[in-house]
């Protein structure tokens, strides 16, 4: 079985200051799959208080301390409600909770499914007792101690002491974890480790009272005699000691152990994080189980540098037969991860990134996991995204919003360049089949690519082409109309807004070609290509020595945006600016404002 569904009322972030139902319309109503999944999304999105919620519910392996306290009801709410579904029961686990199973038919077959509720009310500062029940009905019943057995959850908290989890200890985790394995449970009085032990008692009472051929005492007994020298004066003479191991039972056998790895004398935090995590994946695959197989881990990526995130998230994808939840706040792990197994949070509620979920296409999937590294995973991650076609944009547009009084870092701004024009396969992540629609504004930033020149072959007199001195055909350049050609292509463009997804054209075919025509970075702008193409006449004709240079794709674009970068961010210090403020009603680089302050929420 697994945890399909969790719904919140009220609990945390997910609530309303508006009355609330507490049986439809939940605040929070979230589909998990089968296998793994990765919460992901911005500090204090939500990402905790799901695990948070699913472990008060369920409790834990390793009895953490976990109770309701007032954080827990969101706002000024006196209540809150966690419901829970779990479905996939085999007959072997659904046996353990018969009188609590509702049933739901499929392809006419009826299939068990379990659902458990936990409401929890406050009187004031005072906090009402509460208990987990089950059934399908609105209170459901109380569940009994062993049906709850069955129902816990395995934790790995954020900051997380591996080396305490795995040491030596009363009641240490790797004993818990140990216990429950099929090596041990159910063979408490009959086990290889009780026979080992019980040979260490007998060898350490030799070692206390052994004695050489002449009779004298060997090192263990003058260590017993001379306690003995003073034990006897408090009891009397015919009174001794006697060492002993601790008890023999297989518990405290097993609290005695240390899991460490080997050849590795001083592992670092790292080492031992996977360590714990590959201790809690045996005790989540033991064969003898009928109960749930779910683990939460919160941060996974705790102490581990990328290259282990991958090789760990790798390793999760392949185990079908347990169920993960886990929280990150990694894009090394986000682009590691099949998007299916992705769920964001934000703005008070989860995402799914699953097909029946988006409107991603099956295309979109494939190319998104060949092709979202780490730093397009960062778009998870942001308040706000704009996507750009190239490094161009991406390098420009930070220098442009110091420009107009925007940091992006500190609004959170993600610039993503996805390194083509084929926005969908991003944009499409943020796009809903239905409601609730994700709010993250995404600006698509695009080229219009019309083009203002066209490429002529130069012909004489008899209309021959022309060639020069090494025998190519000449060209002229020349500037044509294409106003209307242009408007139709920048409303077709804008056309594809959606929701959230708001696509901002260049109005004049490419960003450079915009920048030159702009009336208040024109200058700046000239100044920078310049100084890359020093070996350029752009005496004549700058205008036209740019279009050709953009027709032949001979403009270094990337490094003419560094250096405009740095005389925008230069001009910025300066007490009389050469960049004035940007008329967003008229100036061609309009566009890149708008895209700024909309990704920006200004």
């Amino acid at each position: 079985m697994y945890l399909r569904n969790i719904k919140l009322w009220n609990f945390r972030k997910f609530g309303s200051a508006e009355a609330s139902d507490y049986q439809t319309d939940p605040h929070l109503d979230l589909h998990f799959t089968k296998g793994l999944n990765v919460i992901i999304g911005e500090n204090d999105s939500g990402k905790t208080a799901i695990v948070d919620a699913i472990k008060l519910v369920l409790k834990t392996h390793s009895y953490d301390y976990i109770r309701v306290e007032d954080k827990d009801f969101h706002n000024n709410a006196n209540r809150f409600r966690i419901e829970l579904i779990f479905i996939d029961l085999s007959p072997n686990e659904a046996k353990n909770f018969t009188q609590w199973l509702g049933w739901y038919e499929k392809e006419g077959v009826k299939i068990p499914f379990l659902k458990l509720n936990y409401d929890a009310n406050r009187q004031g500062k005072k906090i009402l007792p509460a208990d987990v029940k089950a059934g399908v009905d609105e209170d459901g019943y109380l569940l009994p101690a062993e049906a709850k057995e069955y129902l816990k959850a395995t934790y790995l908290k954020p900051l997380r002491d591996a080396e305490n989890e795995l040491i030596a200890k009363r009641n240490s985790r790797l004993s818990q974890i140990l216990l429950g394995d099929e090596a041990f449970k159910g063979k408490e009085d009959d086990n290889e480790l009780l026979q080992i032990f019980s040979g260490l008692k007998n060898q350490l009472e030799t070692f206390f009272n052994d004695v050489d051929e002449a009779g004298k005492a060997k090192l263990g007994k003058q260590i017993k005699d001379r306690i003995d020298s003073y034990i006897k004066p408090f009891y009397g003479q015919d009174k001794e000691t006697e060492f002993d191991a601790t008890s023999n039972d297989i518990k405290s056998i097993l609290e005695k152990l240390t899991l460490s790895l080997k050849d590795e004398p001083n592992p670092g935090l790292g080492t031992l994080n996977r360590l714990f995590m590959a201790a809690e994946l045996l005790h989540l695959n033991k064969s003898n189980w009928t109960g749930l197989r779910l683990g939460l881990v919160e941060e996974l990526e705790a102490h581990l540098h990328p290259q282990a995130q991958m090789q760990v998230i790798e390793a999760f994808q392949n185990h079908s037969n347990i169920q993960l939840i886990l929280t990150t706040h990694s894009p090394n792990l986000a682009s590691k991860l099949k998007l299916k197994n992705l769920i964001i949070c934000n703005n008070g509620t989860a995402f799914p990134m699953g097909a029946t979920y988006t409107k991603l296409a099956n295309e979109n999937y494939k190319f998104l996991e060949r092709f979202l590294d780490s730093t397009k995973a960062n778009l998870f991650f942001a308040k706000g995204v704009i996507l750009v076609e190239g490094w161009a944009e991406e390098i420009l547009l930070p220098s442009i919003a110091k420009a107009i009084g925007i940091n992006l870092t500190e609004k959170g701004v993600s610039i993503v360049n996805i390194g083509h024009t084929g926005f969908d396969h991003y944009a499409n992540i943020f796009l809903r089949q239905k409601g609730p629609n994700m709010s993250t504004p995404v600006a698509v930033i695009t080229d219009s690519d019309i083009r203002e020149y066209q490429k002529q072959l130069n012909l004489d007199a008899s209309g021959k082409p022309n060639k020069d001195s090494k025998g190519k055909y000449k060209y002229d350049f020349v500037k044509i109309d294409v106003e209307n050609e242009t408007q139709l292509e920048l409303a077709k463009i804008i056309g594809k807004s959606k929701e959230n997804v708001i696509y901002f054209p260049a109005p004049n075919w490419t960003l450079e070609y915009s920048l030159f025509k702009s009336t208040c970075i024109t200058e700046v702008f000239q100044n920078a290509v310049k100084g890359i193409h020093t070996y350029t006449d752009w005496t004549t004709d700058f205008e036209k020595t740019l279009a050709e240079k953009l027709i032949n794709k001979g403009l270094k674009k990337t490094e003419i945006a560094y250096q405009l970068a740095n005389l925008i961010e230069g001009d910025i210090k300066k007490e009389e600016r050469m960049i004035q403020n940007i008329d967003e009603a008229t100036d061609t680089i309009n566009y890149l404002i708008k895209a700024i302050k909309y990704a920006s929420r200004v």
